[in-house]
C-alpha cells in the first residue's frame, strides 16, 4: 500500500479548518497522503480558504449533510487506504497511526478509533453526548451480534477496494450507523483500537443533534433487516 486518502467534509469550519490541516500535515504515515476537502455548502468564508491551500476540494453548492460529503469523497479517493477526518479539532490525527497500522499489515478490512475505549477521555465528553453514544453501541452490538465500543467515531478507517463496494445512501450523520451496519454484515475483518477526544459543544460549532441520534436508531434498524 503506498496512498492513503484523507477525507474532509467541511461545513462552515472557517476557524478550526487550517488547525486541523496543520496537524494533518505533521503525521508521517510512511505513505503518500491525499487529502480530499468536500465543501457541503460553507457560507461562513471557509471557501475562501481553498485558494492558498495545495489539496483537492470539492464542491456542493448547497449544505447536503456529513454522509452526502463522503459519498463524493469516496468517489474521489484514489488512495489504498481511506480515512475520515472531521474539520474541527474533536480527534487528533496524531492516532491515526495505529488505524493505518491494522490495515498496512493486512490484519483488517476496517478500523474504527475508539473514544470510549480510552477512559481518560470520560471527562471530555458532554454527558448527554457520552450517554447518546453508549446506547447507540449497545444498540449496534444487540442487533448485530458483535462487539464493538463506538459506533459513532468519525475514526474510521477503510481498504480503498473494501468500502468502495459498499453503497452509501445516507446523506446526513446516519451515515455512521449505515456504514457500520453494511461492514458488519459483510463480514469484514473488523477492529478497534482507542484514541483521544476532545469535544467540542454547540456554540463551538458542534452540529450533531438530538435529532441525529433518532435517526441513527431508525438507520441501524432498517440496514439489519430491510437492507
Amino acid at each position: 500500500m503506498k496512498k492513503i486518502s484523507i477525507l474532509i467534509p467541511v461545513f462552515n469550519e472557517k476557524e478550526f479548518l487550517p488547525d486541523i490541516l496543520n496537524q494533518i500535515e505533521s503525521v508521517d504515515f510512511g505513505l503518500e497522503k491525499e487529502i480530499i476537502l468536500i465543501d457541503d455548502g460553507s457560507t461562513d468564508g471557509t471557501r475562501d480558504l481553498y485558494a492558498t491551500l495545495p489539496y483537492k476540494v470539492l464542491y456542493h453548492n448547497r449544505n447536503m449533510g456529513k454522509g452526502a460529503a463522503l459519498r463524493t469523497g469516496f468517489h474521489a479517493a484514489t488512495g489504498d487506504i481511506i480515512i475520515i477526518q472531521d474539520a474541527d479539532l474533536e480527534y487528533n490525527p496524531a492516532d491515526y497511526k495505529p488505524l493505518v497500522h491494522m490495515i498496512v499489515t493486512d490484519s483488517a478490512d476496517v478500523v474504527y478509533g475508539s473514544r470510549l475505549a480510552d477512559t481518560r477521555n470520560s471527562g471530555n465528553f458532554l454527558l448527554l453526548s457520552y450517554l447518546a453514544n453508549i446506547t447507540l453501541t449497545y444498540i449496534t452490538r444487540l442487533l448485530y451480534g458483535t462487539y464493538l465500543t463506538d459506533m459513532e467515531t468519525c475514526y474510521k478507517a477503510f481498504r480503498a477496494d473494501f468500502i468502495k463496494d459498499i453503497t452509501i445512501k445516507s446523506n446526513r450523520f446516519d451515515f455512521e450507523p449505515e456504514i457500520t451496519a453494511k461492514i458488519l454484515k459483510k463480514n469484514a475483518r473488523f477492529m478497534e483500537v482507542p484514541i483521544s477526544y476532545n469535544a467540542r459543544k454547540s456554540h463551538e460549532g458542534k452540529k450533531i443533534t438530538w435529532k441525529d441520534g433518532v435517526q441513527a436508531v431508525w438507520a441501524l434498524l432498517k440496514y439489519r433487516f430491510f437492507d
